[in-house]
C-alpha cells in the first residue's frame, strides 16, 4: 500500500488533506477531513501531542494591578537630584564619606546581601532539579537466620521530567525568593543611606544648637551681672534680678538637650557604620549642610521599579503563582525515567569474586495520586486564594508608595516655606540687634537692651535652624519613599 502524502490545505474550513483520492467527510468544496485510517491516526497523534504540550506548560502569570497616577500632585519645577546619589545634593564631603563607609560596613546590609547569595544559589538548584541524576550506593542485608548476608553496590539514575508545569512552577518559587531577597537588600540600602543622612543632619543641628545656646547662656550670665550691679546702685528692683537668675538657670538647662543629641547621634552613626564608637576623624567640626532647591524627577510609575516594598510585593506574586502551579501539578502524575546497575555478593565468612552478580534495570517512573485528589484540590483552592491575596497586597503596596511620596512632597514644600519665613525673621532680628549695638555705642541705650536684642536673635536663629534641619529630614523622607539608594554592583548598568 503506498504511503499517503499529507499536506496542509490552504482552504478555509479544511485541515489536513490526503494526497490521494480518499472519501471526504462531506464539507463544502469537496475538501474536508480525510477519512483514511492512517490520516485519522495522524489526527489523533497530533491532538495527543498538542494536549500533552499544553499540559506540560505552566499557567501564565496573572497581570499585576499596577495602575498609578500619570503625574505627581505635589510636584514642583525645582531640579531633582539623581535617585542613586541624592544625598550629594547637600554638597558635604563628610556626609558623602559617611554614606560610603556605611554601605561598606553596615551589618544589616551585609546580612541582606548574604541572603541574596543564598537565594541565588537555591535558584540554580531549582534549575537542576529536573535534570538527569546519577548516584552510587551500597547496601547490606542479612538473611533472616543470620547465616549469611548480601552486600549490594551499584549505580542508580533517575530523571523526573517536570511536566504539567511542575518544573517552571518550582523555578518561579525560587525566582520569587531571589527577587524578595533582592528587594530586602535594596530596602536595607535605602534605609541605611536615609538613616545616615538623617542622623548626620540631626548631629550637625545639635552642634549648632549647642553653640547658639552656649552664647545665649553667656549673654544671660552677663545680663544677670549687669542687673545685679543695677540693684546695688538701686537702679533695678529685686524682682528683676530674680527673673534674670531664672533666665540663667534656664539657659544652662537648655544645654543638656543638644549635648544628649550629640552623644546619641555619634553612637547612632557608629552603629550604622558597623563600629562600637565613631572615630573623631570621621566627623570633623562643621555646620548643618544647606539644601538648595530640590524637587522630584520622573512620574509615579517609576516607583514600580525603584521602591523596594513594591518589588517585594511583586516577588510575592511570582512566588504564590509558582506555588499554585505546583499545587495543580501535584494533582497529576509525576513522570520520569529510572534505572540502575546493581551488583550483589553473598557473604558467608568470605567473599569470592564469582559470588557477585549484576543486574541492569531501566524503565519509566510513574507516581499517580489516586485517593487523595480531594486533599490536593483543597491545596489548590488555598493557593488560589493566596495568589488573590498577593495581588491585593501588591496593589496596596503601590497605593502606599504613591501616598507616602505625595505626603513627603507636601511636607518638603511646607518646610521650605517655613524655612524661608523664619529666615526673613532672622534677618529682621539681626537688623534690630545691630541697631541696638549702634545705640549702645552712641550712648542711647544700655548693655541690657543690647543683650535682650541678642537673646531674641539667638532664639530666632534656633527656630530657623530647626526649620532648616526639618526641611533636610523631609528631603530624606522623600527620597526614602522613592526608594533612592545606590544599586548593587552587579546590577549597575
Amino acid at each position: 500500500m503506498p504511503t499517503p502524502d499529507f499536506a496542509v490545505s490552504a482552504r478555509r474550513g479544511a485541515a489536513w488533506q490526503c494526497g490521494r483520492d480518499c472519501p471526504s467527510d462531506g464539507r463544502a468544496g469537496g475538501v474536508g477531513w480525510c477519512r483514511h485510517p492512517a490520516r485519522r491516526g495522524a489526527r489523533i497523534a497530533l491532538a495527543a501531542v498538542t494536549t500533552l504540550l499544553a499540559a506540560c506548560a505552566a499557567l501564565p502569570l496573572p497581570p499585576l494591578p499596577d495602575a498609578v497616577p500619570a503625574h505627581w500632585q505635589q510636584a514642583n519645577a525645582a531640579p531633582a537630584p539623581d535617585l542613586r546619589s541624592w544625598w550629594r545634593t547637600f554638597h558635604d564631603p563628610v556626609l558623602d564619606a559617611l554614606v560610603e563607609r556605611a554601605l561598606a560596613g553596615n551589618p544589616s546590609l551585609a546580612q541582606a546581601v548574604a541572603r541574596v547569595e543564598a537565594a541565588r544559589s537555591l535558584l540554580g538548584a531549582s534549575d537542576l532539579g529536573h535534570a538527569p541524576q546519577i548516584g552510587f550506593h551500597t547496601y547490606a542485608e542479612p538473611t533472616p537466620d543470620s547465616s549469611a548476608s548480601y552486600f549490594q553496590f551499584g549505580f542508580d539514575a533517575k530523571w523526573e521530567f517536570g511536566w504539567f508545569g511542575r518544573g517552571e512552577s518550582e523555578q518561579r518559587i525560587a525566582a520569587g525568593d531571589l527577587q524578595t531577597a533582592d528587594a530586602e537588600a535594596q530596602a536595607a540600602r535605602v534605609s541605611v543611606v536615609a538613616e545616615v543622612v538623617r542622623t548626620y543632619l540631626e548631629l550637625r543641628g545639635a552642634q549648632q544648637r549647642l553653640a547658639l545656646l552656649e552664647a545665649s547662656a553667656a549673654d544671660a550670665t552677663r545680663r544677670h551681672d549687669l542687673i545685679a550691679t543695677r540693684l546695688r546702685l538701686r537702679l533695678a528692683a529685686p524682682a528683676e534680678l530674680a527673673r534674670a537668675r531664672v533666665q540663667v538657670a534656664q539657659a544652662q538647662a537648655a544645654l543638656a538637650e543638644p549635648r544628649a543629641a550629640l552623644a546619641r547621634g555619634r553612637q547612632q552613626l557608629a552603629v550604622l557604620l558597623g563600629q562600637f564608637e565613631l572615630e573623631p576623624s570621621l566627623l570633623p567640626p562643621g555646620n548643618l549642610p544647606q539644601l538648595g532647591e530640590a524637587g522630584i524627577a520622573g512620574v509615579p510609575a517609576d516607583l514600580l521599579r525603584t521602591r523596594p516594598e513594591i518589588r517585594r510585593a511583586e516577588a510575592q506574586v511570582l512566588k504564590t503563582a509558582g506555588e499554585l502551579g505546583l499545587a495543580r501539578a501535584d494533582r497529576l502524575p509525576r513522570l520520569g525515567l529510572g534505572g540502575g546497575l546493581t551488583y550483589a555478593a553473598r557473604v558467608i565468612g568470605h567473599t569470592r569474586l564469582s559470588d557477585a552478580a549484576g543486574i541492569v534495570t531501566f524503565g519509566p517512573a510513574i507516581d499517580i495520586p489516586l485517593f487523595d485528589w480531594g486533599l490536593r484540590q483543597q491545596v489548590v483552592d488555598a493557593r488560589e486564594a493566596q495568589l488573590t491575596a498577593s495581588l491585593q497586597a501588591y496593589r496596596q503596596a503601590v497605593l502606599d508608595g504613591v501616598a507616602e511620596a505625595e505626603t513627603a512632597l507636601a511636607t518638603l514644600e511646607q518646610q521650605r516655606q517655613r524655612e524661608q519665613a523664619l529666615g526673613q525673621a532672622v534677618a529682621a532680628l539681626a537688623g534690630e540687634t545691630e541697631a541696638a549695638a549702634t545705640r549702645r555705642r552712641l550712648g542711647l541705650a544700655d548693655e541690657v537692651e543690647r543683650l535682650d536684642a541678642a537673646a531674641a536673635l539667638v532664639q530666632g536663629r534656633l527656630e530657623a535652624l530647626a526649620a532648616q534641619q526639618d526641611r533636610g529630614i523631609a528631603f530624606v523622607a522623600l527620597y526614602k519613599a522613592l526608594g533612592g539608594a545606590p544599586l548593587p554592583v552587579e546590577a549597575t548598568p
